[in-house]
């Protein structure tokens, strides 16, 4: 991508998902994560109606008149991103692919991170650790993680969960938010994702395509596997190969969610013709009254 045509792709992607962090998203966003507790703030005079285990006694005795802690919530949360940028999410059937809905979502979390003062960081992966971002503040390293989102271009195409959880665990110590973006076509990270669900608090966001919920009637079709190279041809004129493929795509939904809710493990499942805001906006809203 040119330097220039990839500026203006960034700055489109500012433009719009900022606006939605500071106007949509921000309050809901600090009311569903909370932060580690409560610091110390000041002392200040007190006022009928506040909460006499509040009153600094201390300081009472010493102005001769009562006097109350006041504190806040201590944030600074680290907000992680795992990326999945393995082949199958460059397919999309209608007006972007999942990967291009993948960059606009995690543009949105990344500046709602950022304004209520949180750290953002990236793990990219594919079946293995594509690009590590460690997690900080401010809006030029946010730009920066959507550029990457754009533009970086993964070495390999197939995908392993269980990699980018296991590093994961080895380079962030500290409890922190963890999204995983995916469309969870891979078996196997069941065990990874409960390991994940009890260190840090993990949420899975699955992108997908309407195409992949059910196999549309266009005759005989010439198909790739996206991350294995594979080609085939397919008649989806067959009725019963059309039922059968409902079948396992069904099942495969009901797997993962038995995987999510064993792993006690939050689920947004968005598609990648659906409007993102409003799954975002019920989710958030549902952490904020559970009181996470």
């Amino acid at each position: 991508m040119e330097t220039t045509e990839l500026i203006k792709k960034v700055r489109k992607i500012e433009i719009r998902t900022r606006g939605l962090s500071r106007n949509i998203f921000s309050g809901e966003y600090h009311s569903a994560f909370k932060g580690r507790g409560m610091a110390f703030s000041e002392v200040r005079e007190y006022n009928f109606g506040d909460d006499i285990r509040a009153v600094d006694w201390n300081v009472s005795a010493r102005f001769n008149h009562p006097y109350v802690k006041i504190f806040e919530e201590e944030r600074e949360l680290n907000v992680m991103l795992l990326v999945d940028i393995s082949a199958s999410l460059d397919y999309g059937t209608v007006n972007q692919s999942k990967r291009d809905l993948i960059t606009e979502i995690c543009a949105v979390l990344a500046f709602s991170a950022i304004q209520n003062n949180d750290k953002i960081g990236v793990i990219f992966f594919s079946d293995k650790i594509e690009k590590f971002i460690p997690p900080k503040k401010g809006r030029t390293h946010t730009l920066r993680i959507i550029r990457e989102l754009l533009e970086f271009e993964p070495q390999n195409k197939k995908t392993d969960l269980n990699v980018a959880l296991q590093y994961m665990f080895n380079v962030i110590k500290k409890r922190s938010i963890a999204f995983v973006v995916s469309d969870f076509l891979t078996d196997g990270f069941e065990k990874a994702l409960t390991i994940a669900g009890k260190k840090h608090d993990t949420i899975a966001l699955q992108i997908y395509d309407k195409r992949e919920e059910e196999m549309p009637d266009i005759g005989l079709i010439y198909a790739q596997d996206l991350e294995t190279g594979t080609n085939k041809w397919i008649d989806t004129s067959s009725a019963e190969l059309r039922r059968n493929y409902k079948i396992w795509w069904n099942s495969k939904q009901l797997m993962l969610r038995d995987v999510f809710n064993k792993s006690k493990v939050d689920v947004i499942k968005i598609k990648t013709d659906d409007n993102y805001v409003k799954p975002l906006m019920n989710f958030f809203k549902l952490r904020g009254h559970k009181g996470y």
